[in-house]
């Protein structure tokens, strides 16, 4: 398939990310997906923390959004109901707002996770898991 990515694949973020930054996934769900997951480290280190972890759960029916802190996962949110179906498309943007990251799926937003970690201190976009990648675009 034409202009995907190898998974884990990892986009280094220096500025980090200011309020407004829109960042875009895009991918195709393979027949066979458990699960994937987009995160925002704060640094490139194995074992950073992570101010979003993203988290479609296609096995389990729920997207879970945390964040992982000095070793240790803070309480899960789970948005309502699961937008991603297999061996379906999906477009994903995660805005950066005043209050959180707005995750808006499919043009309509799908759950508003309060920071716990500052935005700017992320420093890298990591996607992985079962998934097709094919456009990650910051902006």
């Amino acid at each position: 398939m034409a202009g995907s990515f190898n998974v884990p694949h990892k986009t280094a973020l220096p500025e980090g990310i200011r309020v407004g930054t829109v960042l875009r996934i895009r991918g195709l769900v393979p027949d066979k997906a458990g699960r994937f997951y987009v995160n925002l480290l704060c640094s490139e280190e194995p074992g950073s923390d992570a101010a979003l972890h993203f988290n479609p759960r296609l096995d389990e029916s729920t997207v879970v959004f945390n964040t992982l802190e000095r070793g240790t996962w803070g309480a899960e949110e789970r948005g309502s109901g699961i937008p991603f179906q297999r061996g379906q498309p999906f477009d994903v943007l995660l805005i950066a707002t005043e209050e959180g990251f707005k995750a808006v799926i499919a043009d309509s937003e799908y759950h508003h996770f309060r920071y716990r970690i500052p935005p700017g201190r992320v420093r890298a976009l990591e996607v992985g898991g079962d998934l097709q990648l094919e456009l990650v675009k910051i902006f």
